[in-house]
């Protein structure tokens, strides 16, 4: 039988879209309700600008170390995402380097004046 692939399945390789097609899969989406939890999904890929000014927070029960035995395999989303053809991988690194530096110039800066804060509430 022939088929057009232009028809789908459509097979994301984004790791963003793979996710959320994922996550579309774990809610009911054809209801009102499922829409709506939908609608609310945000993915990425890395932190965009708005977000990485925010504090993050680690979920200890999905940690890999805790869920995953010693010695088991697994697979990062990235890692698929570029064996099936993902270009942007190599721009989404280079984005996340830069923001990691800057996060670490400010934490420096934020250091250094929390040092100053409490050196002057001592002579105080």
């Amino acid at each position: 039988m022939n088929t057009n692939p232009a028809h789908g399945p459509f097979h994301f390789r984004a790791p963003s879209k793979i996710l959320w097609r994922t996550i579309r899969g774990m809610i009911p989406h054809k209801t009102q309700r499922g829409m709506e939890a939908l609608n609310r999904l945000k993915v990425f890929e890395g932190i965009p600008p708005p977000y990485d000014k925010q504090k993050r927070m680690v979920v200890p029960s999905a940690l890999r170390v805790l869920r995953l035995k010693p010695g088991r395999k697994y697979a990062s989303v990235g890692r698929i995402s570029r064996e099936v053809g993902w270009k942007y991988g190599d721009v989404v690194e280079k984005l996340e380097t830069k923001r990691k530096e800057k996060s670490a110039a400010y934490f420096q800066a934020k250091k250094k004046l929390s040092a100053l804060r409490a050196k002057a509430a001592a002579s105080a």
